[in-house]
């Protein structure tokens, strides 16, 4: 089983907000992320979907936005994004979710020989701006990385591959909490988005594990293939 990954959809169903605002790497979204994903995914894949997946608010705003990708070649497992402010408690997400969809929260899921784990992690120590409320954020997704990786160890061996979607770094690349929670798991990937346009983005470099960074502009919304 090919397991894929993309983060930022940023789809808007309900209520269309353009995203080329944001810059010419989002022209021709959102028909270039439905496009990029038929040319790439296959029926038998997996698909890992890293957060900021609807502009929506509320679930029933989502419910296209989610339909629409679950229409999609492949399984999907969702992780929360910071702009999914429609993500509701996992048991109402999990029951509302279409078929073939699922999502993941301070826990793990196997499918097949594939582990997924992970969590929507935050801006880390280092960051511009840095602040005490991130400070607490940012220690509530170390937790929550730890139960995550914590499920994952208790479902046996397997590709274990770690979905985030902030990045484990400052934009310096300097090493933090976040980073070495997952270097500690020995995962065979880790995944991530968050950052678009030209911003930096520092790609870690963890012994053993394959990072990528999977922002959908950044792919040019071709999802990248993680495990072969």
């Amino acid at each position: 089983m090919r397991v894929l990954a993309i983060a930022d959809p940023h789809l808007s169903s309900s209520d269309h907000k353009p995203m080329d605002v944001f810059g010419a790497n989002w022209a021709g979204h959102p028909e270039a992320f439905f496009a990029g994903w038929r040319d790439t995914v296959r029926e038998g894949d997996l698909v890992l979907v890293a957060g900021d997946v609807s502009w929506a608010m509320r679930l029933e705003e989502a419910l296209p936005d989610l339909e629409a990708i679950a229409e999609l070649p492949g399984r999907k497992v969702l992780l929360r994004g910071n702009h999914d402010y429609w993500w509701p408690s996992l048991r109402k997400l999990r029951a509302a979710l279409p078929e073939g969809m699922h999502a993941i929260q301070h826990d793990a899921l196997r499918i097949g020989e594939v582990i997924v784990a992970g969590t929507r992690g935050w801006v880390v120590p280092g960051s511009p701006g840095w602040s005490e409320q991130d400070q607490r954020i940012y220690e509530r997704e170390l937790q929550r990385l730890q139960l995550s990786l914590d499920a994952a160890a208790r479902l046996g061996e397997g590709d274990l591959i770690v979905m985030l979607h902030f990045p484990p770094t400052n934009p310096r690349g300097e090493p933090s909490a976040m980073l070495d929670l997952v270097a500690a798991a020995r995962p065979y990937a880790l995944v991530f988005g968050h950052v678009h346009g030209d911003a930096a983005v520092h790609v870690p470099s963890i012994p053993g594990t394959r990072v990528h960074f999977v922002a959908a502009d950044a792919l040019r919304f071709r999802p990248a293939l993680i495990r072969p």
